[in-house]
């Protein structure tokens, strides 16, 4: 038994096939894209952000996203190109750090506050690491060597 709103969506289809008006449409004859894959009820989130091109940290609670922020300390200091800009970069972190212990939210995580000393001495680290290795030249070949002869097939 259908109800009056059905049969009156049924009644717009049917007028609506009979002009051709859902003829021709996009994606006609194709297979609808997840069909076969099991219900997930996230599935709008996931495709939002995958659209939206948004990372998924932005989804997790406020200790864990500064604990995978501490984590990566290393890696974005790296490319900051003073101590001062180091420390001012671990200044913020700790920052929040702080604002996050004082009222903490969402699950019971151990964050802690970088030490600032410890942040500079891996950041020089990884500078003398990175930096370009210092190489003496060749000494230059003596007057009197006479260049190699480089023979040819036609000069046989």
């Amino acid at each position: 038994m259908t109800t009056a709103w059905e049969a009156a969506v049924e009644a717009q289809i049917r007028s609506a096939q009979e002009r051709g008006e859902l003829d021709n449409l996009p994606g006609a004859g194709k297979p609808i894209p997840g069909r076969d894959t099991p219900y997930d009820e996230g599935w709008w989130i996931r495709s939002f952000m995958e659209r939206e091109q948004i990372p998924s940290d932005l989804l997790l609670p406020t200790p864990l996203q500064l604990r995978r922020r501490i984590e990566q300390l290393p890696v974005e200091l790296r490319d900051l190109p003073t101590e001062e800009a180091v420390r001012s970069y671990v200044a913020a972190l700790n920052t929040e750090v702080v604002a996050w212990l004082r009222t903490p939210t969402g699950p019971r995580v151990v964050v802690r506050p970088v030490n600032v000393e410890e942040a500079v001495r891996g950041w020089r680290a990884d500078r003398e690491r990175a930096a370009p290795v210092v190489t003496t030249p060749e000494p230059a070949r003596a007057a009197s060597a006479r260049p190699r002869r480089r023979w040819r097939w036609w000069r046989r």
